[in-house]
């Protein structure tokens, strides 16, 4: 059974804290995992295999409603059957609901992964009812120092996604940090301190919200772009525990009752016993239950990294319209974004250029919380129309 110690919780009298098992990074364990450096592995999540592999209408809706966008190109079928694709399109980033590629490739149990970030290049839209599969390559292994745990390890994989025909709709290479939950917990570099809104805030915060932009069938014309021009934030927050659960439902989907105890059988470290309520949860439930969280290390339950890359991925297709191609998008997580934040998703064009016969727009984009600071920033390029196409 999944192995756990606690102690008293000094907040709450009559509980108990969660201590996750703590593993440690050993140099057997590096070593182990150094071997299998290049070798494939298995895509599956929790064991179970791919989430949506097959870009279902409702497949594709699902994963819309988990992050927040309303774009009718991936909901309104009469919409889509009038724009270039003549049916509906997922979002690029419904390829993380496929399988979510993080530089997750086992080893070092009890060991924290945290999702770092991921460089994306898309080829191909990904059409309704396209059937997709999935190659991972384990490809990284990187030890680093850090004020965060001491000792770390960044793992990084990259895996391809190819539709039904064996057409590569994308790929991306994704890392992660792992980290000794035992040390990040003793040095708590992180603290958790609820931000207090005031009503004026969350008024604007709403307003944000209700007032973003789908360019939509209107075109973006490359000619009219000009570096420094900035993309209409995308906002979403405060982020709640619901906003987590409908993402979770959307784009990651869970495993219950004797399945997930067969699972934790098999991988001890990979699941925990509540001591409040005695019931078994999946260690991935540091990103909603608090106390979890904290047991690990960190400021307190917070969003999953591809669910914040989405984000970005939203705030890009809103602005490039529908006659508008995603071709990359590069995304660090810098910060952690805990229940309670609120988090702006902005960008600026930096360049524009002509590639092969496509005229492409480069930009910068960021995530900035309500206490501004940056806790997501990277890159992006899109394929735009231009007058001179005929578009």
């Amino acid at each position: 059974m999944p192995k756990m110690t606690t102690t008293h919780y000094k907040n709450k009298p009559g509980a108990t804290t969660m201590v996750l098992e703590s593993g440690r990074i050993t140099q057997e364990g590096i070593d182990r995992l150094r071997g299998r450096l290049g070798s494939y592995n298995r895509p599956r999540q929790y064991g179970v295999g791919l989430f949506n592999e097959d870009a279902s209408r409702s497949a594709i809706r699902h994963f819309c409603q988990g992050i927040g966008d309303s774009n009718p190109l991936y909901w309104d079928v009469s919409y889509a059957q009038q724009t270039k694709y003549g049916t509906l399109v997922a979002p690029p980033c419904f390829l993380y609901s496929v399988y979510w590629c993080s530089g997750r490739t086992g080893g070092l149990p009890g060991v924290h992964g945290f999702h770092a970030g991921n460089d994306w290049e898309w080829f191909r839209p990904i059409y309704m009812d396209d059937k997709i599969s999935v190659q991972e390559q384990f490809t990284g292994l990187e030890e680093k120092e850090s004020e965060f745990a001491g000792r770390i390890l960044i793992q990084s994989s990259v895996t391809h996604y190819f539709n039904q025909r064996g057409e590569v709709l994308g790929k991306t290479r994704g890392w992660q940090i792992r980290a000794e939950r035992t040390a990040a917990r003793e040095r708590q570099k992180y603290t958790f301190e609820p931000y207090q809104y005031s009503r004026d805030e969350i008024l604007a915060i709403q307003e944000a919200v209700l007032g973003e932009e789908i360019r939509g069938s209107n075109p973006r014309w490359w000619e009219d772009v000009q570096v420094g021009d900035a993309l209409k934030p995308v906002v979403k927050g405060p982020m709640s525990h619901g906003d987590i659960t409908a993402f979770v439902a959307g784009c990651i989907g869970g495993i219950s009752h004797g399945i997930q105890l067969r699972e934790m059988q098999r991988h001890p470290s990979w699941g925990f016993t509540d001591p409040n309520t005695g019931a078994q949860e999946a260690i991935i439930r540091v990103h909603d239950i608090q106390e979890a969280a904290e047991s690990a290390g960190l400021p307190g339950a917070y969003d999953y990294g591809c669910q914040r890359c989405c984000w970005m991925g939203h705030l890009l297709t809103n602005w490039a319209g529908d006659d508008g191609f995603v071709k990359k998008m590069y995304v660090e997580l810098r910060r952690f974004n805990v229940v309670g934040d609120t988090t702006w998703c902005k960008g600026t064009v930096t360049g524009k250029r002509e590639e092969d016969g496509e005229k492409l727009v480069d930009l910068e984009i960021w995530g900035e919380n309500q206490r501004q600071q940056i806790t997501t920033k990277g890159t992006a390029t899109i394929r735009l129309p231009s007058k001179g196409a005929g578009w």
